[in-house]
C-alpha cells in the first residue's frame, strides 16, 4: 500500500466506506452493490478534481513521494540494453549520478539521471540523491562522449539539490556544476531533460542545460527548495508551504515563462501510482522531441540551446 499524503485522507475515508460496504455484502448476502457503485463514482470524481487543482505545495507533497518512479524505473521501461558506465576518471564514482549507453525504440542514445533509493540503505548508497562533483564530472564525461559519437542525450531529474556538504565545497562542486552548464551549451547533439521529481537549484541545472526541458505533472523545477527560500525569507523552513506556492515551481507557471517547453502528463494520483503509465508517457515525449530536433543540424542544436537559455526570464521596467 502506497503511502498517504495528507490531503489525500478524504480518498481514503470514501474508500474505507466501500470495502466496509462489500464486507457487510460478503457477510450478509446483501445486494449492497449500487451503494458500493455509487461511492466509487464519488471516489472517482473526487480524486480528477483534487488531482486536477493541486496547489504548488501539493504538487511538491507528491514530487517527494517515497514510492515514486527513480531513474532506473524509467530506465528499465523505456530503455532497451542500457550499458552502465562508471565513474569520473578521476577517483570516484558517484552513484547519485547514472548514466549509459542504451537504445529507446532501437535508436542508441546516452541516458543520464540522478538516482534516489526507496531504502534507507538505497537512500545512502546513492546519497539521497545529491550528487557531489565526482557525479558532475562523471555526467560531462558522458555528455562529451556521446558528442563525439553523434549520440542524442536524454537526462531525467530527481534531485533536491546538489550535495551542501563540506567535502563537496572543497573538491569543487560549484565550478564542476559550472563547468556542465558551460560544456551543456557546447554540445553539437539534441539533448533532452525532464524533471521526473524534484528538480532544485544547480543541482538540477547542471544536467538541464538541453534543447527541450519538460517536467512531469507533479514534479517542481526551482531556483532553490522551498525550505531553503522560507529559511531565508522568513527565518522559518517549516513555513515551506508557503515558500512553495510563491516561488512559481510547477510546470503551468515554468512555461508561462518559457523556463519548460511542456509537461508530461501523469496517471491520477502520480506516477507511484502506476509506473508503466508514467513512463510510456516520458518515451513518447523523448521519442516526439528527437524527431523533432533531428531536423536540426550540430550547430542550429547549440544555438537552439544557447538562444532558448538566454531569452529566459520575465522582466518588469520602470
Amino acid at each position: 500500500m502506497t503511502s498517504l499524503l495528507d490531503f489525500e485522507k478524504p480518498i481514503m475515508e470514501i474508500q474505507e466506506k466501500i470495502e466496509e460496504l462489500k464486507k457487510i455484502s460478503l457477510e450478509s448476502g446483501m445486494d449492497l452493490n449500487k451503494e458500493i457503485e455509487t461511492f466509487e463514482q464519488q471516489a472517482d470524481d473526487y480524486r480528477k478534481e483534487l488531482y486536477s487543482n493541486l496547489r504548488p505545495s501539493q504538487k511538491m507533497q507528491i514530487a517527494r513521494h517515497p514510492e515514486r518512479p527513480n531513474f532506473m524505473d524509467y530506465v528499465s521501461r523505456i530503455c532497451e540494453d542500457f550499458v552502465e558506465l562508471h565513474g569520473d576518471r578521476e577517483g570516484m564514482d558517484d552513484r547519485a549520478i547514472i548514466g549509459g549507453l542504451a537504445k529507446i525504440n532501437g535508436r542508441p542514445v546516452m541516458i543520464i539521471g540522478t538516482m534516489k533509493g526507496k531504502s534507507t540503505k538505497e537512500n545512502l548508497e546513492y546519497n539521497f540523491g545529491m550528487p557531489q562533483p565526482e557525479g558532475y564530472r562523471k555526467a560531462l564525461r558522458l555528455f562529451k562522449h556521446a558528442d563525439k559519437f553523434n549520440l542524442p542525450i536524454v537526462t531525467i531529474i530527481d534531485t533536491p539539490g546538489a550535495y551542501p556538504g563540506i567535502s563537496a565545497e572543497e573538491k569543487g562542486q560549484g565550478s564542476a556544476i559550472a563547468v556542465n552548464l558551460r560544456e551543456m551549451a557546447k554540445l553539437k547533439v539534441p539533448v533532452i531533460a525532464i524533471i521526473s521529481g524534484e528538480g532544485c537549484s544547480g543541482g538540477a541545472l547542471g544536467l538541464a542545460v538541453a534543447n527541450k526541458v519538460f517536467l512531469l505533472e507533479h514534479a517542481y523545477y526551482t531556483v532553490i527548495s522551498p525550505e531553503g527560500c522560507a529559511s531565508i525569507l522568513w527565518r522559518d523552513a517549516s513555513k515551506n508551504n508557503e515558500a512553495a506556492d510563491a516561488l512559481k515551481i510547477t510546470a503551468p507557471d515554468l512555461m508561462k515563462f518559457n523556463i519548460i517547453d511542456g509537461d508530461i502528463k501523469e496517471p491520477v494520483g502520480g506516477a507511484h501510482k502506476d509506473y508503466d503509465t508514467a513512463a510510456q508517457e516520458l518515451k513518447q515525449t523523448v521519442i516526439s522531441s528527437l524527431n523533432e530536433l533531428d531536423r536540426l543540424s550540430g550547430d542550429e542544436l547549440k544555438s537552439q540551446r544557447y538562444e532558448k537559455f538566454r531569452k529566459m526570464g520575465a522582466f518588469l521596467t520602470c
